[in-house]
This record gives C-alpha cells, sequence and structure tokens, in this order.
C-alpha cells in the first residue's frame, strides 16, 4: 500500500468526537477538550477500517518532496490563512450556524500573502483556478526549503542538496526491532510525506538532542507499523494506549486502501502526551552511513558530516546520539 498522501488531506478521528469546556483550563490557549465517543465515525467505515494499516502517529512537522528548479526539494507546510477581518467574519459564521459550509469567501482579499513559490497541498478544493480554503478556513500547502534558509533551518539541517540526499529514520531492513539513521536520496521519496522531528519541533516530545546540540530527522509517514493492533473498540484502544509498551505513542494513524487516513490521538482519550519515556526511544538506534564518508565530503558542522563519521555504531536508544559531537 502506498502512503504517498499522508498529509495532502484533513484527516478524521476514528471515532466520532465531542468537545467538552475545562472550566479550569480558561487561561490556556485552548480552554477546551476534543475527546472521543465510543462511536465509530461514518468516515472511517465508508473508507473500510476494518481493513486499513495501522501505523504510529510520530510527533513532529509535516514535510513534502517534490521537484524545484528541476530537482528534488524538500518543503515545509505552510497554510495560507485568513487576515485578521476575514477570520472574525468566519469565526462569527460557524459560532451562528454551526458550520463553515455555506460562508463566502473572497479569495483575493481575504488571506494573507504567501511567497511566491508556495503551492497549495494535493486534494485541495478549486474555484475558477483559485485554492480554496477547507473546513477550518485555511489553505494548506507548502513552501521549498532552502539549503540555508534562517526560517526552516531545522528542516535544511535534515537534507543536502549538493548530494540530494536526506537525513532519514526508519526501521533496519535486517533487524526490524533496530532504528536506523541514514542518508537516503531525495529522488527515492518523490511525492511523499514525512514529519520532521527533533530538538527545535514541537517542544521535542522525544528529548532529542539538545540546544547545543540539535538533532533532526526526517521519518517518512507510515514508517512505523503498528504489529499488536488493537480491537476497533473505545476500550480495547484506551487499555492499548494505557498499558501496552507499542501504544506509548502519540497516535495511530491508518491507512486506507482507498487513500484515506484515518487516525487517534491519545488526547482524544483523555490521555496524556507527551509522556516520559516513549516507544519511539526505547529502541536500539545504528547509524548507517554505508560508505557515505568515502563517496561524499559533506560540510562541516552539519548533521551528515557528524553522522558519516561514526560509521555503523549503534546505541540503546537515539537520546544516546547526543554524544556525537
Amino acid at each position: 500500500m502506498s502512503f504517498l498522501s499522508s498529509v495532502q488531506q484533513k484527516v478524521p478521528c476514528l471515532f466520532v468526537t465531542q468537545v467538552k469546556e475545562e472550566p479550569s483550563a480558561k487561561r490556556e490557549r485552548q480552554p477546551f477538550k476534543v475527546l472521543a465517543t465510543e462511536t465509530i465515525s461514518q468516515k472511517a467505515i465508508d473508507a473500510d477500517i476494518y481493513n486499513a494499516i495501522p501505523t504510529e502517529k510520530v510527533d513532529g512537522t509535516c514535510c513534502y518532496v517534490t521537484t524545484y528548479k528541476g530537482r528534488p526539494y524538500l518543503w515545509a507546510r505552510l497554510d495560507r490563512k485568513p487576515n485578521k477581518q476575514a477570520e472574525k467574519r468566519f469565526k462569527q459564521f460557524v459560532y451562528s450556524t454551526g458550520s463553515s459550509k455555506g460562508f463566502n469567501w473572497n479569495i483575493e482579499e481575504d488571506f494573507r500573502p504567501v511567497p511566491d513559490c508556495w503551492i497549495p497541498a494535493k486534494k485541495t478544493e478549486y474555484c475558477n483556478g483559485k485554492a480554496l480554503p477547507d473546513e477550518n478556513g485555511c489553505i494548506p500547502g507548502w513552501v521549498p526549503v532552502e539549503q540555508h534558509s534562517k526560517q526552516y533551518c531545522w528542516h535544511a539541517s535534515v537534507v543536502d542538496y549538493e548530494f540530494e540526499l536526506a537525513l532519514i529514520l526508519k526501521h533496519h531492513t535486517e533487524e526490524p526491532d533496530l532504528l536506523e539513521i541514514s542518508p537516503v536520496p531525495l529522488s527515492d521519496f518523490s511525492e511523499q510525506t514525512f514529519e520532521l522531528i527533533g530538538t527545535n519541533i514541537n517542544a521535542n516530545p522525544y528529548g532529542l538532542g539538545n540546544k547545543k546540540q540539535p538533532m533532526h530527522f526526517l521519518v517518512p509517514h507510515g514508517t512505523f507499523k503498528i504489529r499488536k493492533v488493537p480491537p476497533l473498540n473505545h476500550n480495547d484502544i484506551l487499555t492499548w494506549f494505557d498499558d501496552c509498551k507499542e501504544g506509548e505513542i502519540e497516535g495511530i494513524v491508518w491507512h486506507c486502501a482507498d487513500g484515506n487516513l484515518v487516525k487517534i490521538h491519545r488526547r482524544h482519550l483523555g490521555l496524556c502526551w507527551p509522556i516520559p519515556n516513549p516507544y519511539l526511544i526505547c529502541r536500539p538506534v545504528i547509524i548507517s552511513f554505508r560508505g557515505a564518508k568515502y563517496d561524499y565530503n559533506f560540510e562541516p558542522n552539519t548533521l551528515f558530516h557528524y553522522f558519516s563519521k561514526l560509521g555503523e555504531q549503534r546505541f540503546s536508544s537515539l537520546r544516546d546520539v547526543i554524544g556525537i559531537r
């Protein structure tokens, strides 16, 4: 099954959800919780969720590889958002009607400008050749990451455009319980999506690197398939997250045969995230730069340069790789 469409769409929850207000959290940015009911959503049923492939939902920021300037490039997620006036009108409409359906957008005037190189995400709807916002009032999209970008410096740290490589975290091909950090040609991932994880992404839930020694990787979507899948009911999934070692993850994303995705997050079940020792960092890892230090002259002070010096070293956890510099 292909995972190429991973984040080119809004991913629905496995269960029907309900909003629960949190009076004690009024000072927080989101004084409410979105919780799962015990009813499987119709979207999940229509997507044949019972025959889908469950994978770990990795906590990072979305990336995408596609062509730019005639070469494979890494692209960062950049959603085109409405300006303040349009956002206010939109929120008032949703509050009064209970839905975003029927709201009239002026695409020319309602949205903030984006760089000329910006492209809309796949599956974006169009009208008269113009990309339309989704039900949340944004137009999902991408911008290319330049090698020495300041705004996207952590994205840039996991690609080497001179040699057209990406720094990938994945399963080792011969030892399924072993993780592998390796350079892979960007062209191998054309039109695929990833999660960028690491020190400076989403408050670093995996505890990778530190301020002086930041560490980041790309994880292709669908990489970590779940072996012991819980039955598709609320109580069994809750128990799996709470009691099973493999369940110590942010969530599950099911990849359906028709290309659709369905997800469940720990928070949908009232569970905490992040947690002290997530499953991702409880597995050994090997630095697999096979021949890289002989074939490439990586630029100094880059992750590629540091990892290439390690050859085939193994570590008991991703958190232990901090000692490389």
